[in-house]
């Protein structure tokens, strides 16, 4: 697994994206974006991502149903949900799907790398158990 994760960012504001893309490559992350959910699941399907970073509300496919099928695509993927949109009920269901995380919109970027760094830190190691459980059997 390469030391820096590989960054998938998807909300449907092309200035968000590009900007949050960005401040990411800058602090040396390897990032990129697109613009709806079905655009996120045929670019994962296409090429591995660590984490996706997943607006909920886009047209077309939420990031409700966006993260469950990210999820069929590679239940190895952390996924850390943002919205400007605060719900117990929604935020309830992303953990239930399996999010990483869920962030409010604005955030401090320092924020987001914390927990883009934390989602990773969690992915790598679920990777050295499984491939160690392995070569145990």
């Amino acid at each position: 697994m390469p030391s820096q994760p590989k960054v998938l960012i998807v909300d449907d504001e092309e200035r968000f994206r590009t900007t949050m893309c960005k401040l990411l490559t800058v602090r040396g992350l390897e990032a990129s974006t697109v613009g709806s959910g079905k655009e996120a699941l045929e670019k994962l399907r296409d090429t591995p991502h660590d984490i996706v970073v997943l607006d909920i509300r886009m047209p077309e496919m939420g990031g409700v149903q966006a993260l469950s099928e990210i999820k069929k695509i590679d239940p190895q993927i952390e996924v850390i949900i943002m919205t400007g949109y605060a719900s117990v009920d929604t935020a309830k269901e992303i953990i239930k799907l399996g999010a990483f995380d869920y962030l409010l919109k604005p955030y401090a970027i320092e924020e987001l790398i914390e927990r883009i760094d934390a989602a990773y830190d969690r992915k790598t190691e679920r990777s050295r158990l499984k491939a160690k459980s392995s070569q145990d059997s």
